[in-house]
């Protein structure tokens, strides 16, 4: 793999995946295809000009992820289905912006989210980011209740203070959404 290929890789690697996720609804299916992008990419031979273009080449990258997965739900008879419910045919540009919008902020909450402590950052995932309520993940951790909300609270007051306030902003937009 060349320096560019990954170097690329691990910038925008995890907001691929999430950006075809929302295309194909499957979590491993999403990391084949964007792996395959990246695959794809490094047999492509970009000049000079685009190889040190930073926007150009994400995106490219943007861009062949969403064909790719335009082309495989076609293969697999579901585009019909899924057109219909999502419009997908018809997607805006502020529909594709807005998704390339979720998924940046969502890598920058997520490695916020891993710098908090062990305990707290898996009640903080579990509450707001799997939908889980407080009484369920206390039953599951095998916790009182408060120790789930002070947990929440100081992941929260932790994000708060490592992240921009619009960051935080959209954060909480997305995770309603």
């Amino acid at each position: 793999m060349s320096a560019l290929t990954e170097r690329l890789f691990k910038q925008y690697y995890r907001m691929l995946c999430h950006y075809a996720w929302q295309y194909l609804h499957d979590e491993e299916l999403s990391k084949d295809l964007v792996q395959d992008v990246f695959v794809s990419f490094h047999q492509v031979e970009f000049t000079s000009d685009f190889k040190d273009n930073e926007d150009y080449l994400k995106n490219y990258l943007y861009l062949s992820v969403r064909n790719a997965c335009f082309s495989l739900l076609k293969k697999k008879r579901v585009r019909d289905r899924f057109s219909k419910e999502q419009s997908f045919e018809q997607e805006s540009e502020q529909m594709i912006e807005l998704n390339i919008i979720r998924s940046e902020v969502l890598e920058i909450v997520y490695k916020a989210i891993e710098s908090l402590p062990d305990s707290c950052q898996l009640i903080f995932k579990k509450t707001y980011l799997e939908g889980f309520s407080n009484i369920e993940v206390a039953e599951e951790l095998n916790i009182s209740i408060n120790t789930v909300k002070t947990q929440k609270q100081r992941g929260m007051k932790a994000l708060k203070a490592k992240l921009n306030p619009d960051i935080i902003a959209l954060f909480l937009l997305l995770i309603k959404i």
